[in-house]
């Protein structure tokens, strides 16, 4: 099963973003789908059934010494011209916290993580597949945008399904598996 740990922005917060993405959306990118945002806190890759319940319990613990913080969404920007991204203002040290306790979770229940590196808050919003896009316009026109701030109350394990069928186009589909209340 191919797992990340997230937090899942409210419904407010992803229709807000929306709004101000439709005024660049355009074909020269791949948008991802709305349904599908969120902020990956650590991804776990393919998780071996066997390991599930260990992992379970140390999310759950992650979560509990965590408590409630306030994000917003803010501004944008971009891993090399690649991706593009909505950024997160607010309480990004507990979001950064947060991160740290889902990876650490994921080793000590026995997954395989990559090479720790410093977390970047970020949503990605779309993806270049040429050289020759340039994500400056884009970066441009939601560098002001700023969301309402809301309370991440819940740490989210969701589960990735990735495309098949070969349509271009073709979303991943995120299903949430576990969720735990934050309780610190």
């Amino acid at each position: 099963m191919r797992l990340f740990a997230a937090v899942l922005p409210p419904d407010d917060a992803v229709a807000e973003l929306a709004r101000a993405v439709d005024e660049v959306h355009d074909d020269r990118l791949t948008w991802t789908g709305r349904a599908g945002w969120h902020f990956t806190l650590a991804f776990l890759g393919e998780v071996r059934d066997e390991v599930l319940p260990e992992l379970h319990t140390r999310l759950e613990r992650a979560a509990h010494r965590t408590a409630p913080f306030t994000l917003r969404l803010r501004g944008s920007g971009h891993f090399g011209e690649r991706a593009l991204w909505a950024g997160a203002a607010g309480e990004l040290t507990a979001l950064r916290m947060l991160a740290e306790r889902a990876d650490a979770a994921a080793r000590r229940a026995g997954v395989p993580m990559d090479q720790h590196r410093r977390y970047t808050p970020h949503l990605t919003l779309a993806r270049s597949h040429r050289a020759d896009t340039p994500l400056k316009p884009y970066l441009d026109a939601l560098a002001e945008f700023e969301g309402t701030p809301w309370q991440v109350d819940t740490l989210s394990l969701v589960r990735s399904n990735l495309p098949v069928s070969g349509v271009p186009g073709e979303q991943p589909r995120y299903e949430t598996v576990r969720a735990w209340p934050l309780g610190g």
